[in-house]
């Protein structure tokens, strides 16, 4: 860090990476000093930042942190440089595409006490940071289910993962932070539809640790764009759109009815419905803000490595169960008992 502030480098160019080079370029308290990308920078998304081949010659440029925003197959790789320089790093979901290899990310990290996070931005969607106040405050009271829905077409930019990887563990990240609790198990199907060699759409159903019901429907086969998380509990439910950044709560009725064939219903009916007005900042945005904090030692609201790791065993987890047939149980650390 220097009186300028802290200095940053980006190590990838690509459909995520330009969008950090952007926002690094703006952010109070960083200087964007380098960034990496053996293609070049021919549509000009660097910012003015130098251009580089190597990860080797971005630390040599005495960097406080870096981005990973490369391939997810790099990450590993790039990461333990990183690591073993001494140097803190904001890395793109997944954090690994491996569970071994996350697992080896979050010791390198570790061990030298280096401030280091995982890019699940769902964290900074406004919408999702409100719920997961209200659900914290106990306005949901007893949580019993979170549905997500996840669907949209093919994005051109994935080669590497199938939708378990690159889309699924947006929803199991998000799934575990709002509600503050583990997976205990989980039992999936996945298709194949579109030819390429990884899985194209998931079905989901699992428990969290405190017995609430979780259900994932995740697909990159739809013509349809939707973004969808549900919480329902004892006093009602929660909708969040995170493309809108909409939250909605709908209570259970608390006035009695006249008409016989509700009143026959024993269960819950419909009560008011509040759509809530909250401040919507852009998520990478507040992302950066939060480990540009972490790294100053003034906030620690990232996700962290090792709660990547556990979104990684989760989603291995889902393969496994997939390919298998079978219902998958975790371990308290997150890992496949």
């Amino acid at each position: 860090m220097t009186a300028n502030g802290l200095r940053a480098g980006l190590i990838g160019l690509g459909s995520m990476g330009r969008h950090h080079a952007r926002v690094l370029a703006g952010l109070d308290g960083v200087r964007l000093v380098g960034v990496v990308d053996p293609m070049g920078d021919k549509n000009g998304w660097a910012q003015g930042a130098p251009v580089l081949s190597t990860v080797e010659e971005l630390i040599s440029l005495g960097i406080d942190y870096a981005v990973v925003a490369c391939p997810t197959a790099l990450h590993e790789e790039v990461g333990l440089k990183l690591a073993e320089a001494g140097v803190g790093a904001l890395i793109e979901k997944p954090v690994a595409d491996t569970v071994e290899g996350a697992r080896r990310l979050v010791e390198a990290f570790e061990s030298r006490g280096l401030v280091a996070g995982v890019g699940h931005i769902e964290r900074c969607n406004p919408a999702l940071r409100s719920l997961r106040t209200r659900l914290e405050s106990g306005e949901l009271g007893d949580v019993f289910q979170v549905v997500t829905r996840r669907q949209g077409p093919f994005p051109h930019r994935i080669a590497d993962v199938g939708v378990v990887k690159d889309l699924a563990t947006h929803d199991i990240d998000l799934t575990a932070w709002v509600t503050g609790q583990e997976y205990r198990s989980i039992a999936a199907h996945t298709v194949h539809k579109s030819g390429r060699p990884h899985e194209d759409m998931v079905s989901a159903i699992g428990q969290l640790s405190d017995g609430t019901m979780v259900n994932h429907l995740v697909n990159w086969l739809s013509p349809l764009k939707e973004r969808f998380t549900s919480v329902t509990g004892e006093k009602g439910c929660f909708i969040a759109d995170t493309l809108t950044a909409d939250l909605t709560f709908y209570s259970n009725a608390a006035v009695a009815t006249e008409w016989e064939a509700l009143r026959a219903f024993r269960g819950v009916s419909e009560g008011d419905m509040v759509r809530y007005a909250i401040p919507k900042r852009e998520p990478l945005l507040v992302e950066h803000e939060l480990f540009r904090d972490a790294v100053l030692g003034k906030s620690d609201d990232i996700c962290t490595l090792r709660q990547g790791l556990r979104t990684v065993e989760v989603a291995a987890a889902v393969l496994e169960s997939a390919a298998d047939g079978v219902t998958v149980r975790l371990d308290n650390s997150g890992g496949a008992a």
